[in-house]
């Protein structure tokens, strides 16, 4: 549920602030008047996210244990992807998100309603995708085949969280450094999606398009039971398999070493030097 929350809270947020800069520059350009083709790109957006949320929940339910556990890997390791992705473009751009977006609706404004439409559209509704695929994938790392409300509620929140949040910041209330935001979230997710990737190597073991499914690197099921509240946590956050298999192991770590790596150093290695004071003049008698 924490996991989920911290995907909800960090993904609604961008969505939420994408809203609001749109927003408020067509409400200081007086623009009012575009603000419903805006609106309903946005509720598209979301139409469409929810929508496919659904389908990756109910659509593979007909099929056989072995192609659900194909697909399940499958996306679960397409969601790495993109989650992989999202953590670094926002941390590179997150300083420059209102100005870019501000020039993007500039050339929709130009363009007509339709264009704005559009715009809104595909600027909330990749945020929207990305997070559905990765909720579940998330949810079904920490609940397995079992239904749980738990991740969903903690998205929900996540999500409400980030909508408060986004409505402050508009209204003034609330300053947030957004860079140290998305930085030190991006750093947390990191460890979500190598808990992902690895759950999404043993869907593909147990379908069979992998090996190595009974060769474990280590069981710690009796120090760390699954039904602990320890556990739970672990598993809850971080995708944690007490009994985990040498395909796994090897896979979260080639994925956490560099990815940590590339990101620590983008991230917090540049720092711009500060100017060296001038020496003083020297004394004229």
């Amino acid at each position: 549920m924490v996991a989920n929350y911290l995907i909800g809270l960090r993904e609604g947020l961008e969505a939420a602030l994408v809203v609001s800069i749109l927003v408020a520059y067509l409400v200081k350009t007086g623009r009012r008047d575009l603000l419903p083709a805006l609106w309903f790109g946005v509720g598209i957006a979301v139409a469409a996210s929810l929508a496919f949320g659904a389908l990756l929940t109910f659509g593979p339910q007909g099929l056989s244990f072995e192609a659900q556990e194909a697909i399940g890997g499958s996306l679960s390791i397409i969601a790495v992807g993109l989650i992989t992705w999202m953590i670094f473009w926002m941390a590179k751009t997150a300083r420059h998100l209102k100005g870019n977006l501000q020039h993007k609706l500039d050339d929709a404004i130009a363009a007509g309603k339709k264009a704005v439409i559009v715009m809104a559209l595909l600027s909330v509704g990749r945020e929207g995708l990305e997070t559905a695929l990765f909720l579940w994938a998330g949810a079904k790392a920490t609940t397995g085949a079992d239904s749980n409300a738990a991740p969903l509620l903690g998205a929900a929140l996540g999500i409400a969280t980030a909508v408060l949040l986004a409505w402050l910041m508009y209204r003034g209330a609330v300053r947030l450094n957004l860079r140290v935001f998305f930085a030190w979230t991006g750093l947390f997710l990191i460890f979500v999606a190598a808990g992902v990737l690895s759950y999404g190597v043993h869907d593909l073991q147990e379908a069979g398009i992998l090996p190595g499914l009974n060769n474990l690197a280590f069981d710690v099921s009796t120090t760390v039971p699954p039904s602990s509240w320890y556990g739970t946590l672990l598993k809850g956050i971080f995708n944690f398999t007490p009994a985990t298999t040498w395909l796994q192991l090897v896979a979260w770590v080639a994925y956490v070493v560099p990815v940590l790596a590339i990101f620590v150093r983008t991230t917090w290695g540049h720092h711009t030097p500060v100017p060296a004071a001038p020496a003083p003049a020297p004394a004229t008698v």
